[in-house]
């Protein structure tokens, strides 16, 4: 496990995800914003996604493999057809954004309502169906494909993320219906998530999603894409599953027994010994090497090998083109994390670096980094640069003491890392920056400060401390 701490120098308190990227301010939405727009790309890329200790957003790159891996990667690919043992990427669930004031609109639900979140959903007029626009005719409107007039039928998954609260509401075959002079809408069940909160659905409930995992968490966005990261895991669908479910799923959709097929939630890794061509898309790449650091988890059954990209009209022809070459084979099967396992579980490292500091530039500051740990020796330490106008100086990068300096004024972020060799671990905002202590299962607490360089080569403390935690396995 890796516990991260950032210290900024030349930068108020700021907002960091899991995996370390600046997030900036809280995102606002005053209108729905569809998926398929730089608008959503800007809100979309300033949120924390579920809390960085979540199932969807660990590392899972060390973990070590389940008993029967290779067994289970054969039972995978003996359960496809021929042509298809490699990945795809299918353009599927689509998304809409919509502000905390979006009115309430009934939906019926016509086959699992024993399992929904009960009805009104925030859905706007624009609602997105699974595969708009990417993979419909370019003679239908939206609102043709929200009532599916032509019967083209599938499985219709919708989603709709309202930032302000958290809330993410996620359907499966959902149609606008026209009855009677009225439009209703209509889908087989609703399942309402939390991006803020590790909560999972009742054991045993399904959700949009057969493995009751959110659909959202796991899709392949443009936005991240075009950063060059994907720092979440993927959702995979496989042939065939088992009957069984795994955290973070809730729900099975079989009645087979075979321990070498895979259960929902089983989460699967590209090897790290599968080399990305350089000469691959900047997508494919930022595909492969989450593949490689978070997984896939499996999420439902079907008769592909695949990943569910959302449906944007802005990708390139050739996006994701040589994913097809990637054979099942180049995966393997880990040993997953339970709830209070992985970047939740006690007695993980904790770090804290102490008050505000004032320095001049190129005249060395002590930063001192203080870590508690419970569990067996050693830990690993780490000070490097993140960010920054140039290059620092440390007297000592693989000790929690050091000193720094920074050469010219301007904005630095440098991190602190305390490692047990185990399961890395991102980091977590705490108290002064969510208005809330950490989670439960929270591992180490980091505290980020707010410097500034002026041009005399003075520097200031610009205000209070920002407290973050980190997660990870014991």
């Amino acid at each position: 496990m890796v516990v991260w701490l950032m210290l900024a120098v030349g930068l108020s308190a700021q907002r960091i995800n899991h995996a370390g990227r600046i997030l900036g301010p809280e995102p606002v939405v005053t209108n729905a914003t569809l998926f398929n727009t730089p608008e959503s790309d800007a809100i979309v890329s300033q949120m924390q996604i579920l809390p960085v200790d979540n199932a969807w957003n660990e590392d899972i790159s060390r973990r070590p493999l389940l008993s029967n891996s290779a067994a289970m990667v054969s039972q995978i690919v003996a359960d496809l057809q021929s042509t298809r043992r490699n990945l795809r990427a299918f353009y599927e669930m689509n998304f809409v954004l919509v502000p905390g004031s979006q009115p309430l609109v009934p939906i019926t639900f016509d086959l699992y309502g024993d399992e929904s979140d009960p009805s009104p959903y925030p859905i706007p007029s624009q609602l997105p169906i699974e595969t708009w626009p990417h993979d419909t005719p370019s003679n239908y409107t939206l609102y043709d494909w929200q009532r599916d007039i032509y019967q083209d039928g599938g499985d219709r998954h919708a989603i709709i993320v309202q930032p302000s609260s958290g809330d993410v509401w996620e359907t499966w075959q959902t149609q606008l219906v026209l009855a009677n002079g009225q439009t209703n809408w209509h889908a087989a069940n609703g399942a309402k998530f939390n991006l803020n909160t590790n909560a999972l659905r009742p054991a045993g409930w399904t959700s949009a999603d057969a493995a009751g995992l959110s659909m959202f968490a796991g899709l392949v966005r443009y936005d991240e894409c075009q950063r060059g990261i994907v720092e979440h895991a993927l959702r995979v669908v496989v042939a065939r599953s088992r009957q069984s479910y795994l955290y973070p799923a809730t729900h099975h959709a079989s009645s087979d027994t075979n321990p070498n097929r895979p259960a929902m939630g089983q989460r699967l890794r590209l090897k790290s010994s599968f080399v990305i061509p350089s000469t691959w898309s900047t997508e494919e790449k930022a595909v492969l090497n989450a593949l490689k650091k978070y997984g896939a988890l499996v999420a439902d059954n079907g008769g592909f090998f695949s990943l569910s990209v959302a449906p944007d009209h802005r990708w390139s022809s050739s996006a994701f083109s040589h994913l097809t070459s990637v054979s099942v084979t180049n995966f393997e099967v880990v040993l997953g994390t339970g709830p209070n396992e992985g970047p939740r579980s006690p007695g993980a490292p904790r770090v804290n670096t102490g008050p505000d500091l004032a320095a001049a530039v190129d005249t060395p500051i002590e930063l001192n980094a203080q870590v508690v740990y419970t569990n067996a020796p050693p830990l690993g330490y780490l000070w490097r640069l993140y960010s920054g106008p140039a290059s620092v100086t440390f007297s000592s990068t693989n000790q929690p003491s050091t000193t720094v300096s920074f050469p010219s004024p301007g904005e630095y972020v440098v991190m602190f890392s305390a490692d047990n060799g185990a399961t890395p671990s991102p980091m977590m905002r705490s108290p002064s920056l969510l208005g809330r202590g950490p989670e439960t299962g929270c591992s180490g607490t980091s505290l980020r400060r707010g410097l500034s360089a002026s041009s005399a080569g003075e520097i200031s403390s610009l205000g209070p401390l920002s407290t973050m935690a980190a997660c990870g396995q014991g």
